[in-house]
């Protein structure tokens, strides 16, 4: 009986080293599949999907009403990861992100992480410190813009 369970924990070990161990391919390989993935022309200021500078209103003051909607949705479907202050949690803290990051970028992650998890050097970089990828919340563009504007009065809040 104990050497069953011998068995089975080296198994189960070795199924878990190797399952963790990547795809198998080279270094030249993985950079033959960023190139052709099209990351060269990714732009870390703007991220990846529909939102720019161009189309991105944002008022020069904080719109409560919206702000409030931003934080009922954020509580359904951020809070459980991050916090509102700089501590993180799950993932990083939400306190000073509208400082450090255009408004157009954090619209384009909330609504679109996937491809952006993939190309962008800094979240990759954070992922490695998080461990845990942000999930895809299906956000609606009214709830992302909602999400951000709670966001901004989060930073502004002393």
């Amino acid at each position: 009986m104990k050497k069953a369970i011998f068995i089975l924990i080296v198994l189960s070990s070795s199924l878990f080293i190797f399952s963790c161990g990547g795809d198998g391919n080279t270094n030249e390989n993985n950079q033959e599949k960023t190139v052709e993935g099209g990351t060269e022309d990714y732009d870390p200021k703007r991220g990846e999907g529909k939102f720019s500078a161009e189309n991105l209103v944002v008022g020069a003051s904080i719109d409560v009403d919206m702000a409030t909607k931003g934080e009922a949705i954020s509580g359904t479907k951020c809070t459980s990861c991050h916090k509102l202050s700089e501590e993180k949690l799950v993932g990083p803290g939400w306190k000073g992100v509208t400082k450090k990051r255009e408004l157009y970028w954090i619209m384009n992650f909330i609504t679109n992480p996937d491809p952006m998890i993939e190309k962008d050097p800094e979240i990759q970089a954070q992922l490695e410190l998080c461990l845990v990828r942000m999930p895809n919340q299906n956000l609606s563009d009214e709830e992302a813009r909602s999400i951000v504007e709670f966001m901004r009065k989060n930073d502004e809040a002393k």
